[in-house]
């Protein structure tokens, strides 16, 4: 077979139907509606592109002149054709291979640790090593598929890109890697995060309702701190639909949950009718006299930068010798989502790495009590490691 060649505008075109087909498979194949506002999506994409119908049909065209796009036709009642690709199907991919190539087409030049992160709504990788195994097979074939670049100045680990036609230059020099200083902060951020809670409050309770019956060590750690704080108050802060508070309050705590999202404070009332839920920000709590706050996954979408003065604004809404207990998402990298919960969205997650947590909790005046680094518990739990931090106040 010969080596394929695609241009810019076909690598955008084929790796958007490679990804819809995945994350999105109700609405698959595409109209060339759908598959332009693919291309010109601002997230998830790298370089960002504004392509016209004109573009886009020409490149599924040439595209389909290569064999790598089918038209289907319109059946009884359809009134325009739909699109699907065959580019998996053509080079053999497996499911690895096919998700590495998809992000590769989208996102340009990026290291394995940013293609598994990047790749769990197109393949469930276990581990680094199989990110780079997939990538090794796809660099050794007789026409190489991916093929990794040198270290660039600034930095630490080198890149991959794909061998299906030219990478635009200048990402080839950059890192493409999301950091801390491009990660979205401030009331815009805040408002986008609050719309989309509400958006999937439903969606996400039911899922995740549930979700402390995976976590054992959780259950233990935040029944310590329901004991640690008795009698006094308790706030379960960013509590979602209500599981972490439930769990407290089953262990004994006096406590009230509070949320930003007000769909998901309803949700919490609606299912933990017996128990007290808010609406308030972490940095606005009512009252300055809590025994404990647990912030339990609720820092996931604040950039490394904002960690202090949310974990500052915490410790000053605990009692003289009162404790905060977090549990966060532990790492240096970073997350975007598209969709969630069958919703579009434009959603950032952050880890967050132990010594910027624990910097954090000193700089706010309390006491290192303890720390744990931890695994998922779980071949269900997300593939994350899991930093739990006790302090307290002085």
């Amino acid at each position: 077979m010969a080596a394929i060649e695609l241009d810019a505008i076909e690598q955008r075109v084929i790796g958007s139907l490679l990804e819809k087909e995945r994350t999105v498979p109700d609405t698959y194949p595409m109209t060339l509606n759908s598959v332009r506002t693919a291309c010109n999506q601002t997230s998830g994409r790298d370089p960002v592109m504004a392509l016209g119908d004109f573009e886009v049909q020409a490149g599924l065209d040439r595209l389909r002149a290569q064999g790598l796009t089918r038209v289907i036709h319109p059946s009884h009642g359809a009134r325009t054709p739909k699109h699907r690709q065959v580019l998996d199907e053509v080079l053999g991919l497996d499911p690895a291979e096919r998700a590495i190539i998809t992000l590769l087409l989208l996102r340009g030049p990026q290291t394995p640790g940013e293609l598994r992160s990047r790749a769990d709504r197109l393949h469930d990788f276990d581990s680094l090593e199989q990110v780079q195994a997939a990538l090794h097979m796809l660099s050794v074939r007789d026409q190489p598929l991916a093929e990794e670049l040198g270290r660039q100045p600034g930095q630490k680990e080198t890149r991959w890109v794909h061998r299906l036609g030219p990478v635009e230059g200048p990402a080839t020099t950059q890192p493409a890697k999301e950091t801390p200083t491009s990660f979205p902060t401030g009331r815009e951020r805040d408002a986008k995060v609050v719309a989309t809670y509400d958006a999937v409050a439903s969606a996400y309770a039911d899922e995740l309702i549930d979700e402390l019956d995976r976590k054992p060590f959780d259950r233990w750690l935040l029944e310590r701190v329901a004991d640690l704080a008795a009698p006094g108050p308790v706030a379960d802060v960013g509590c979602g639909p209500g599981q972490t508070t439930a769990h407290l309050a089953m262990a004994g705590a006096d406590v009230t949950g509070f949320d930003l999202s007000t769909g998901m404070v309803d949700e919490a009332r609606r299912r933990f009718p017996d128990l007290s839920f808010e609406v308030a920000d972490l940095s606005s709590l009512p009252g300055a006299d809590w025994a404990a706050i647990t912030s339990w996954y609720s820092l996931v979408h604040l950039a490394p930068s904002e960690l202090p003065v949310a974990i500052s604004a915490l410790a000053s809404s605990l009692r003289p010798g009162g404790w905060l207990a977090l549990a966060v998402h532990a790492g240096d990298e970073t997350h975007h989502l598209d969709e969630w919960f069958g919703a579009e969205v434009d959603l950032d997650f952050a880890m967050h790495d132990r010594d910027d947590v624990v910097a954090a909790v000193a700089a706010a005046g309390l006491e290192l009590v303890e720390w744990y680094l931890r695994g998922p518990s779980s071949p269900t739990e997300a593939r994350t490691d899991r930093l739990y931090v006790l302090a307290r106040r002085a």
